[in-house]
């Protein structure tokens, strides 16, 4: 088995595990700090399958912004964020699997920088073709609607609400 297969294979353990334990859990917050160990876990085997532009955007978009975005949702709407009666949380699992992630993202970039595969060029004008052209209406309106449901969201859970 080399060390790639041996890397995937962690790194779809640590999923499995981060996305169970993101289901298991009882507070909401742990389940959003489980659900970021995933995110940057899966930013990882994109890494390893010398996906590095997916991996870049799912570490952008996913772990940092998609992850801040559900933790200020819920600071704003919630005033007891941890209770004390709360079972589970994050303790030495999650900082295990991360390190285990980070060093297997380690090992993985150098792995796919002593690689002799030629490094092949991405040309952006086919995203920004996509992005800007005849889709583009339809993505800032997606973006327009995700808004108002979050604004709704927000809305509705808020406390003192007659």
């Amino acid at each position: 088995m080399s060390l790639e297969e041996l890397a995937f294979l962690g790194l779809a353990v640590i999923a499995l595990v981060t996305g169970l334990a993101a289901l298991l859990v009882r507070e909401l917050v742990h389940t959003i700090m489980w659900i970021a160990v995933f995110f940057v876990d899966l930013a990882a085997i994109y890494f390893l399958l010398e996906a590095p532009f997916l991996g870049v955007l799912q570490l952008g978009v996913y772990a940092g912004a998609v992850t801040v975005l559900l933790l200020f949702g819920i600071m704003t709407t919630r005033k007891r964020i941890f209770s004390r009666e709360a079972v589970t949380g994050i303790g030495p699992a999650p900082l295990a699997l991360a390190l285990v992630t980070f060093l297997f993202v380690i090992s993985a970039i150098g792995e796919f920088s002593q690689s002799e595969q030629p490094i092949r060029s991405y040309d952006p004008t086919y995203l920004s073709a996509n992005l800007f052209g005849p889709n583009g209406p339809w993505l800032l309106l997606l973006g327009l609607i995700m808004l108002a449901s979050v604004s709704g969201a927000i809305y509705l859970v808020r406390e003192g609400r007659e």
